[in-house]
Parts: C-alpha cells; sequence; structure tokens
C-alpha cells in the first residue's frame, strides 16, 4: 500500500464517510469500494439508478487554432468527425503502439476540447502531452482536474433523474455534452452522456465547492451510491475494458479488440504516435488477443493473475476477473494466443491451485433482456 499522507482524496469524501463507505486505495486516490454491497449496487444499476464517485478522473480542455492537428497526432480515432457537442472513445499512444491512456474527447467548441481521462494516469497523460505540444504556442492545454467534482449517475432511471433536478437543461444525446447549469466562478459545469456500465447514464461535472450539494441531490432523488467494487463488475459484464489491468503499455490496441476505435482503416485519419507499430503488427499478426471468458461451472469469483490452462499448459493469465451478478458465473479476460480466441474453445482456469473448466465467450458477456 502505498503511503498513507500521499493519497489523493476526492472532494466528496465526507459524503462518502456520511454513506458508511468502506474505502479503499485506488490508483493513488482514497475512494468508496462499496456502501451497501457490490451485489446490491450492481443490481441497482442494472434496474433504477446507482452514482458513483469519479472526481479521481482528470479533465483536460485543450484549445487553440492548432489543436485540431495536434490532437490528430496524439490519439488513435479521427478527432475531426466530431461536430460541436458531440464526444467519441479514442486511446493515446506510445511509439511503440502501448496504451498510455483510453479516453474520452469532447468538441465543445470550434477549436477547444474537452478531455476526460484515467485517473490513476493523470500526471503521465499530462507530462505527456506537455512533451508533444508544439513550440509556436497554437495549442493551449489547461489541467482543470482539481476544479471539478465528478459523479457518474447511471442507470434505466437515470435521465427522468437528472431531467427532475435540472428542467432547464437541454439533455444531451448518447455521446454528446452540453451545458449543466450557470454557477458561479470560471469553471463552467457540464452533463455528459457516454458511461461505463452498459446502461444509460451521465457524467456530471461541477465546480469542487457544487459536489457535495450535487451528491445530495441525486441521493435525495433516490440514487444510490455505489463504490468501485461494483462499478468494476458493471464494466467488466460489458466487456469494457480497464486501464491497469486489461490495457497497458505492453499491449497494443489491436491486441485488446479495439480496432475500430484506432483509426489505422480511416483513409482521412493521418499519422498519429503508434500507428506505424501498429500497421507493422497487424501486417505480421498479433501475438495475443484479449479473450473474454466464462466459468463452465459454479466456482469462486474470479480476479487478476489467475493462470489461464489448455491441454494442462499454462497459455496466458486472468488481466480482470469478478463474478458476474447478473449472469451468476464466474467471467474473466485474458490475453491469450490468437489460436485460442475463437468462442467456445474449452479451456481452464486456475484458482488457489484448484482447476475450472471455461469457455471462450463474445463479448458483452451480459445482454440486456428483450421485452
Amino acid at each position: 500500500m502505498s503511503d498513507p499522507t500521499l493519497l489523493k482524496h476526492s472532494p466528496l469524501e465526507v459524503a462518502h464517510v456520511a454513506c458508511g463507505a468502506r474505502m479503499v486505495e485506488f490508483g493513488g486516490w482514497f475512494m468508496p469500494v462499496q456502501y451497501s454491497g457490490i451485489m446490491d449496487e450492481h443490481k441497482a444499476v442494472r434496474s433504477a439508478s446507482g452514482m458513483f464517485d469519479i472526481s479521481h478522473m482528470g479533465e483536460v480542455t485543450v484549445s487553440g487554432s492548432g489543436a485540431l492537428a495536434w490532437l490528430e497526432s496524439l490519439l488513435t480515432n479521427r478527432v475531426g468527425k466530431l461536430a460541436v457537442t458531440r464526444g467519441q472513445y479514442t486511446l493515446m499512444l506510445d511509439e511503440k503502439g502501448g496504451v498510455i491512456d483510453d479516453l474520452i474527447i469532447y468538441r465543445t467548441g470550434e477549436a477547444s476540447y474537452f478531455l476526460v481521462i484515467n485517473g490513476a494516469c493523470r500526471d503521465l497523460d499530462l507530462e505527456w502531452m506537455r512533451s508533444h505540444l508544439p513550440a509556436d504556442g497554437s495549442v493551449v492545454l489547461e489541467d482543470q482536474g482539481n476544479d471539478y467534482a465528478a459523479i457518474a449517475l447511471q442507470g434505466p432511471e437515470s435521465e427522468k433523474i437528472l431531467k427532475a433536478l435540472y428542467p432547464s437543461c437541454d439533455i444531451p444525446k448518447r455521446n454528446g455534452i452540453a451545458a449543466l447549469v450557470d454557477y458561479e466562478g470560471n469553471t463552467p459545469s457540464l452533463v455528459a452522456r457516454t458511461g461505463y456500465t452498459g446502461e444509460d447514464g451521465f457524467e456530471l461535472f461541477v465546480p469542487v465547492e457544487a459536489g457535495i450539494a450535487l451528491w445530495e441531490s441525486l441521493l435525495a432523488s433516490g440514487v444510490k451510491p455505489c463504490g468501485l467494487g461494483s462499478r468494476d463488475t458493471l464494466r467488466l459484464e460489458m466487456g469494457y475494458p480497464l486501464n491497469g489491468s486489461d490495457l497497458s503499455r505492453e499491449r497494443t490496441p489491436l491486441e485488446a479488440g479495439l480496432d475500430k476505435f484506432t483509426g489505422i482503416d480511416d483513409p482521412e485519419k493521418g499519422d498519429f504516435s503508434g500507428r506505424k507499430a501498429l500497421e507493422q503488427q497487424r501486417d505480421g499478426g498479433l501475438p495475443s488477443r484479449l479473450t473474454p471468458l466464462k466459468l463452465s461451472v459454479s466456482g469462486p469469483p474470479l480476479r487478476s493473475h489467475y493462470p489461464v490452462l489448455a491441454e494442462e499448459i499454462i497459455v496466458g493469465e486472468t488481466c480482470s476477473g469478478a463474478l458476474s451478478p447478473s449472469l451468476g458465473k464466474g467471467i474473466a479476460m485474458a490475453y491469450l494466443p490468437p489460436a485460442l480466441h475463437a468462442p467456445g474453445t474449452s479451456l481452464e482456469i486456475e484458482v488457489r491451485g484448484r482447476r475450472y473448466p471455461a469457455t471462450v465467450t463474445t463479448l458483452p458477456f451480459y445482454k440486456k433482456p428483450t421485452l
């Protein structure tokens, strides 16, 4: 564990303690892992609504006459296709094609952008971006990570709740961003509609001093507080990768199955950091593929770093794993040889010395029931 005196603290920490949260270290932050329990919180998001503190995420603004060209050189997904108020998932790679971070970028004006980066990567991301800024001053990069309190409101009732709290707000469509409400000061409040759970939902960015009041308003509206534990099971059921577990500098987006977000097949996408490495890897053949696995029998919850075996031979290890609350079975992701990536392939996962049969499946693990 890190030195407790060096841990970063959310502006909403007092609210978490008041709600009875169990707090843990996460990526250098002191964050809530659960309140009423992972299963209860998970099911609340799938059936009604839940909220997560995402104040540890970083917020970065980019503007200036050279902003678009600079972002195109830094990010994989073509930024130029974004209309104003629209956002998209993208990745920032090193020259070898390794993932520095996966993030969301929104276009907030003709030459202005709002980036939401992963909490554990904030310092590294900013260092990387600043080291690549053009010397002519055509790009203005601002770190606003300490200016915002941020809450993810997720679940099928999210839109109804948001409209009741902010009746005059122009609710954005999926992958959109809009102004939330006016607060005093220089930090504009924003509402985005993306999410990390597979449910409809919103990310609310407000000035730090307004964070507690927003949390309490959502709490009074019946929204269940949720921690990092249920956030992980929700995202894993959808097959969404977690940076630091499923994504790293040692793997490329092609190995992670994120080809459609790389832009290498987009004829309008120019050069970007890592592009040549991706093209060489694709031409030469992938050394591994991020593979979804599901236990074939009842078993213990799966975690990271459990050996995966094929015909008694260890062929990889899990990088993410959990007991799926929706499916009632263990699910995991692992980088495996491409020959073992086909759905239906029979494997084994070793948990504390005991092996459990598992099958390669398809994503997402969880599919919403059709009415």
